[in-house]
């Protein structure tokens, strides 16, 4: 069952993710599915139902920092909440890796949009289809790298040095 609920949950951040690459919008129900799975996973869980305190403050804090940054600009606001919902499921022991994935993916999805904007200008008439939902006009969908950190917070516990769940 619980691995139902990581498949599930994976298939929810892939949904979300093709979403901001195509509309640049997480939608809050998808969203709200991928933190809703996670508090079934810890529930049906034995070993991760008495972590579930510390992974919603971690959730928690996400959020407020992330709220911050939504506020100066530097964030979206499903970036914002869906970010909340990857630590979520990370909690304290993956928070770092998690974040290290979702940074370096980022970053590649960044170096990506600067270098197609190199290559083919900032117009969105120059760029072949198959690069349209990378257009540099149309920002850069974060919500991808969120995905990538999120898969790895669902998976991750899985290795034996990890944790027990």
């Amino acid at each position: 069952m619980l691995y139902l609920v990581r498949l599930v949950a994976c298939l929810a951040l892939i949904a979300l993710a093709l979403s901001d690459l195509r509309a640049r919008r997480l939608p809050n129900g998808a969203v709200l599915a991928v933190a809703g799975l996670y508090v079934a996973f810890a529930l049906l869980s034995h070993g991760v139902r008495t972590e579930l305190p510390r992974h919603l403050a971690v959730g928690a804090f996400v959020l407020a920092l992330c709220a911050l940054f939504f506020r100066f600009g530097w964030l979206g606001g499903g970036d914002a909440k869906f970010a909340a919902a990857i630590f979520l499921w990370a909690g304290p022991l993956l928070a770092v890796p998690v974040l290290l994935i979702v940074s370096l993916s980022g970053l590649v999805l960044g170096l990506a949009l600067l270098a197609i904007r190199a290559c083919y200008g900032a117009s969105e008439a120059r760029l072949p289809s198959f690069l349209l939902p990378l257009a540099p006009t149309r920002g850069v969908p974060y919500g991808v790298a969120l995905a990538l950190g999120g898969v790895a917070a669902v998976w991750l516990p899985l290795l034996p040095h990890v944790s027990p769940a």
